[in-house]
């Protein structure tokens, strides 16, 4: 559920979380699932499938994806501007960004983009799930991205084994060493609350958690 709370803002829930007020109704649990996987799918993947534009950096207009996904769901007729708004600003993962009437996806992207995200205040260790038949070569070879266009790094060891576990029930986990890799001018931004991105780490800065 996607509630607006007139003290405090939009939230996902019942109740706001900050002051227990019913807030005003925007998005049921079934509609809120539907637009944040169709909003994943533009800002991350296939914005031209809906006629977007997108700057270098992943953003679209807000105006342009609001009139966008009222042509092409019928159920979305009713969608403005403060829906999406709404969405981006309650994303437990942070996985979105709106300024300056745009908005963008900042991690997963199989696009070929250039992210301008926060490198500063970067963790001094990040962690990277990976299978135990491929924890060996990666640590030979480091890490590169694969489907995506980004390694993506995570801040804790819950996060990454949660990640992990899409792909294995016993993921291993990798450790990287971010001091050592950024004197070695290896750029990490934060793109979530939780995850950071680059586009390589050399083996000599990973290692096996244990």
């Amino acid at each position: 559920m996607l509630k607006e709370c007139r003290s405090h803002g939009f939230f996902r829930g019942e109740v706001c979380p900050n002051c227990g007020d019913q807030g005003k109704f925007l998005l049921d649990e079934k509609e809120l699932d539907h637009l944040g996987r169709t909003m994943a799918g533009i800002l991350r993947h296939f914005p031209e499938r809906y006629g977007l534009e997108m700057a270098r950096n992943g953003w679209v207009d807000l105006r342009d994806l609001v009139t966008a996904l009222r042509i092409r769901h019928r159920k979305f007729r009713f969608l403005k501007g403060h829906h999406l708004i709404a969405v981006v600003q309650t994303d437990p993962k942070g996985r979105y960004q709106f300024d300056e009437g745009r908005v963008r996806a900042t991690y997963a992207h199989s696009l070929d983009l250039e992210m301008d995200l926060p490198t500063d205040n970067i963790p001094e260790v990040l962690y990277y799930p990976t299978t135990e038949e491929e924890a060996g070569i990666l640590l030979e070879i480091g890490l590169k991205p694969s489907d995506r266009r980004w390694v993506h790094l995570s801040d804790t060891l819950e996060s990454a084994m949660e990640a992990g576990k899409v792909r294995s029930d016993s993921p291993v986990i990798l450790e990287v060493d971010v001091e050592k890799a950024q004197e070695a001018g290896v750029e990490i931004q934060k793109a979530g609350k939780f995850i950071y991105i680059t586009t390589e780490v050399p083996p000599e800065f990973l290692e096996k958690w244990e």
